[in-house]
């Protein structure tokens, strides 16, 4: 038990480390309701002598992407040079999104989001879910009954103020003998659609960061959807699909070249 702390702490440093920079919280435009957080997630597609293809999205939950605009609440972090405005107003944001039949989840390809940075004279400066760490099967096939500590990375909502904080809730995972995978803890508002992550013995005193999915609204233990059922999903898309549902862009559609892939070297 004594390992336990220093555990939770290099988890949490893992979350911030190689995430800190991924989320993004939203809410309907001009309201105090539908708070949730969204993340950019990269889909490996293939591995090529000259490099890593792949195809970005925004993923959240489905129920609160289903607003007619919404606003981002963006950090100067997120963005260079930094925005004079923190917030990014979005038209026609439920039409942005594609949701994943059965799973509770939605995605955004982000090709709109790099073409109005690209119109305003700024670029994207954020970390992405990976491949890498984005659990696979046999990382959901790993969990039990027995809660495992886990962690969310989301942006509740400020008592008052409303300001959009990040912040890393303290929970559990846990699976049903079913196959469901469940958050048992409390979840703040605005946390929804946020990622979930655990950390997952590889030998000695190692451990590997995984993401587990995206936390979805719920009552007490919310359901989780998972990685590996997400990946399912995603391939099941058409390229062409996808590309049509990313021509929705912040305040106006962009009028650039579509953007389906992003090359990565």
């Amino acid at each position: 038990m004594s390992d336990l702390p220093d555990l939770h702490s290099a988890t949490i440093d893992a979350i911030v480390g190689n995430a800190g920079r991924a989320t993004l919280p939203f809410q309907r435009l001009h309201r105090e309701d539908r708070h949730a957080t969204a993340f950019w997630f990269n889909e490996l597609v293939e591995t090529t002598a000259e490099g890593e293809v792949i195809r970005q999205y925004l993923v959240t939950a489905s129920e609160p992407a289903r607003v007619e605009n919404a606003e981002f609440t963006l950090r100067p972090e997120l963005c260079a040079p930094a925005m004079s405005a923190g917030k990014l107003l979005m038209t026609d944001f439920a039409e942005g999104w594609t949701h994943l039949d059965g799973l509770g989840v939605a995605v955004m390809p982000t090709a709109g989001l790099h073409a109005h940075g690209a119109r305003k004279g700024w670029r994207w400066t954020t970390d992405e879910i990976t491949d890498g760490i984005a659990a696979r099967e046999e990382d959901v096939a790993g969990l039990g009954a027995e809660p495992v500590a886990a962690y969310v990375l989301g942006h509740d909502v400020g008592a008052g103020d409303g300001a959009r904080e990040q912040a890393v809730v303290v929970g559990g995972v846990t699976r049903t003998a079913g196959g469901d995978v469940r958050w048992v803890g409390d979840l703040p508002r605005g946390c929804v659609g946020a990622p979930v992550f655990f950390s997952a013995p590889v030998g000695g005193n190692s451990f590997k960061l995984v993401c587990a999915g995206v936390v979805l609204p719920g009552d007490d233990h919310h359901p989780i959807a998972t990685f590996d059922r997400i990946r399912t999903a995603l391939r099941a898309l058409a390229p062409d699909t996808a590309s049509a549902r990313g021509a929705a862009g912040p305040d106006t559609r962009p009028r650039e070249p579509k953007r389906r892939w992003w090359r990565r070297g």
